[in-house]
């Protein structure tokens, strides 16, 4: 293919739709996207519904084929050009045709507002390439506005374009904005920090997620909340539950996904007795020997993993509570650890390119 025309971007209602009260869609003018109308090569009409089956056409034009495949509409033309249009298997209304092959695509065209993941499924199995044009379509109030769109693509290396938009797919993809390195992600309990580091890094084709929450706990609301987190992960992401981050940050060079660092932090105050240490009594203005208390080993401990940070060739993004805005603990060991995370987080933000604040699910970034 070398022509594709979108005359429409949005769900099949548009956006915004019409009689709809949501504030994203009152931020939008009537007629602001319509709903997805996509012809390649003038002669090829690919306009399904969202949610619906798309009917192939009883015949295409010589040289021409649409195949059923497991991620969609697979179109070839007489250029051999390919373009995926990525549908859910219950929108192909059918099995995959017997001679579907999987092969890198020029083009796809897919819905990435409920399942992102997807994207990075075919980036794991080499459909899309840093030479693949990836445009976002049935586009809709799912999403607050078109700056959160844009910043959500951006991330997964994709693109929105206007409706009445012809690609060429001879030129060259839009190539992917470069990742920070390190990223922290910092917010209060149910601030939506977990959701903004995945997000990060849901189009990844190869993502290891690091628990560093205690492995033996058993109590109903823990679990629950484990259940949720394992629920938003692609499958094929690799989890590995540790509190020895040190080393994986030292040894691996793929995408990190850390959750989290207060969870680190209490494992290492457990495994250093710290908790009990009755430092946390001293009298104001005396201080102890360089290895003489629990919280001695504590801060070699944090000591570590600022390096191991500092030093780490993988792209990591870390979720950590931000425990300053909350009442001050009512027990000393309390008040310790809240004063060990925020030091440990002051660190970790001074040696990452990007750090932000998820209040109520927005996110504010915080500059350098």
């Amino acid at each position: 293919m070398v022509k594709v025309l979108l005359s429409g971007t949005a769900g099949p209602y548009g956006w915004p739709e019409p009689a709809c009260g949501c504030a994203s869609c009152a931020r939008l003018s009537p007629g602001h996207r319509l709903p997805t109308s996509v012809v390649l090569d003038d002669v090829v009409r690919l306009s399904p519904p969202a949610g619906l089956p798309l009917e192939p056409p009883a015949s295409l034009p010589k040289g021409y084929r649409m195949t059923v495949t497991p991620d969609g509409y697979a179109v070839s033309g007489p250029d051999r050009g390919r373009v995926l249009h990525a549908v859910s298997p219950a929108q192909t209304g059918g099995s995959p045709s017997p001679s579907w092959a999987e092969e890198a695509y020029d083009l796809v065209l897919i819905d990435l507002l409920d399942h992102p993941q997807r994207l990075g499924d075919l980036r794991r199995r080499g459909l899309v390439t840093a030479r693949t044009h990836v445009v976002a379509i049935h586009l809709d109030h799912r999403l607050p506005s078109e700056a959160e769109l844009n910043r959500r693509l951006e991330y997964w290396g994709a693109q929105a374009v206007d409706d009445g938009t012809i690609l060429d797919t001879r030129r060259p993809a839009p190539a992917r904005a470069l990742a920070p390195k390190r990223l922290l992600v910092l917010g209060g309990a149910r601030s939506g920090k977990s959701t903004e580091a995945e997000m990060r890094l849901i189009a990844e084709p190869d993502v290891t997620y690091v628990a560093t929450g205690p492995t033996g706990r058993r109590d109903a609301d823990w679990l629950a909340r484990v259940r949720a987190h394992q629920r938003r992960r692609p499958p094929y992401w690799t989890t590995i539950e540790t509190t020895e981050l040190e080393a994986l940050l030292r040894s691996e060079t793929g995408p990190l996904l850390v959750d989290g660092i207060g969870t680190w932090l209490a494992g290492v105050f457990d495994g250093c007795g710290a908790w009990g240490d009755p430092a946390h009594d001293r009298p104001r203005g005396r201080k102890p020997g360089r290895f003489g208390t629990a919280l001695d080993a504590v801060a070699a401990r944090c000591d570590d993993l600022v390096a191991a940070w500092r030093q780490t060739r993988a792209q990591v993004v870390a979720v950590s509570d931000e425990v300053g805005l909350s009442v001050v603990p009512a027990t000393a060991s309390g008040r310790v650890f809240r004063d060990a995370l925020g030091r440990l987080n002051q660190r970790l933000a001074a040696e990452s390119e990007e750090a932000v604040l998820v209040v109520a699910g927005r996110v504010v970034p915080l500059p350098v």
